[in-house]
């Protein structure tokens, strides 16, 4: 038992980590490809299923698959609290860029078109997606670090 988890025990609090290496093997071999596939998922969300909602609940996935595989305080001191909140911030500043651009070139609110390029509308679209991609995750990676947060001060 490593000496983290000896003051665990001490305080009353058990770890629900358990150090497996087929865990952390198969998470370091499956967690490039559900990231992938999430940005797929949010990419082609205005042509197929998905979108920004379902992509970047795959996105945040992946942290909470670290997280289960190398210790959740390991993940929050290797990504940092900074990564969530960023993506949450760039993720709301992207579509507030996205809809108040039209609006400033005299288009109304996402009204892609406004912008006079070729497949306007498509690329618009697809931007606004990965927006709300990068809400999302940043909402999924922040509230999977405040749960666990909070359970160890309940403990």
């Amino acid at each position: 038992m490593s000496v983290e988890n000896e003051g665990e025990v001490e305080a009353g609090f058990r770890s629900p980590y358990v150090e497996s290496p087929v865990i952390m093997a198969t998470v370091r071999v499956l967690s490039p490809f559900v990231f992938t596939f999430g940005l797929y998922v949010m990419f082609h969300g205005a042509d197929s299923p998905g979108g920004g909602f379902q992509g970047g609940v795959i996105v945040g996935t992946v942290i909470l698959l670290l997280g289960i595989a190398f210790g959740i305080e390991t993940t929050r001191n290797w990504m940092g609290p900074e990564v969530p909140v960023a993506l949450v911030s760039v993720g709301v500043l992207a579509f507030l860029l996205a809809g108040m651009g039209s609006v400033l070139l005299g288009g109304a609110f996402l009204e892609y078109s406004a912008y006079g390029a070729h497949h306007a509308s498509r690329y618009g679209i697809e931007f606004v997606e990965l927006s709300i991609g990068f809400i999302v995750s940043g909402v999924v990676a922040g509230l999977f670090f405040v749960i666990d947060s909070g359970q160890r001060e309940g403990a």
